[in-house]
C-alpha cells in the first residue's frame, strides 16, 4: 500500500478550516468549483474536474466516512479512477500556535505508479489553494488552479 501525505499551515481558526473541508461551499472554493452533493457522514459528494474551456477530464465520488467538527475530516473514494477507487482522504486538524496544522492523507493506494506522483503534486498544489481560501477569502479551485503537467 502507497499513502501520499502532506501538511500545511494554516493562520486560521480550526473552525474557519473545518468548515472549507467540511461543506460543499467550502470544497468548491479550493478543490474543484464543480462540487455537489451533501456533506454528511454516510453521504456522497461527487466532484467533477473541467477545462478552462469547460471540457470534463475527470471526476470521482467520495463517500463522508466521517466528520469530527474542528478535528477531522475522512472520505472513501466510491467512484473515479481506478487507482483512486478505495482509497481514503483524511484531512486531520490540529492548532499550534496562531496555525491551524492540517495533516493530509490519501491513503490506501493499490501501488505507487506515474498517477501517484502526478495525484500528490495535485494535491499539494489544491492544499495551498485551501490556504489562500481560508486565509485570504479567494482559493483557487479547478479550473482555475496551476497545471503541473499534460494530464490536466
Amino acid at each position: 500500500m502507497t499513502d501520499i501525505i502532506h501538511r500545511v499551515g494554516i493562520k486560521a481558526p480550526l473552525s474557519k478550516v473545518y468548515a472549507a473541508l467540511s461543506t460543499i461551499e467550502g470544497v468548491a472554493g479550493w478543490w474543484t468549483a464543480a462540487t455537489t452533493g451533501v456533506s454528511e457522514p454516510g453521504e456522497t459528494i461527487d466532484f467533477e474536474f473541467m477545462t478552462p474551456g469547460g471540457e470534463r477530464i475527470g471526476a470521482m465520488a467520495m463517500r463522508v466516512v466521517a466528520m469530527d467538527p474542528d478535528k477531522q475530516v475522512h472520505w472513501r473514494c466510491t467512484a473515479g479512477p481506478d487507482e483512486w477507487i478505495g482509497t481514503d482522504v483524511v484531512f486531520r486538524l490540529v492548532h499550534e500556535d496562531d496555525y491551524t496544522i492540517v495533516r493530509f492523507g490519501h491513503r490506501n493506494w493499490r501501488e505507487a505508479v506515474e498517477f501517484t506522483e502526478h495525484c500528490s503534486m495535485k494535491w499539494a498544489i489544491f492544499l495551498l489553494s485551501l490556504k489562500q481560501l481560508v486565509e485570504t477569502g479567494e482559493g483557487r479551485p479547478s479550473p482555475n488552479d496551476i497545471k503541473i503537467d499534460n494530464w490536466n
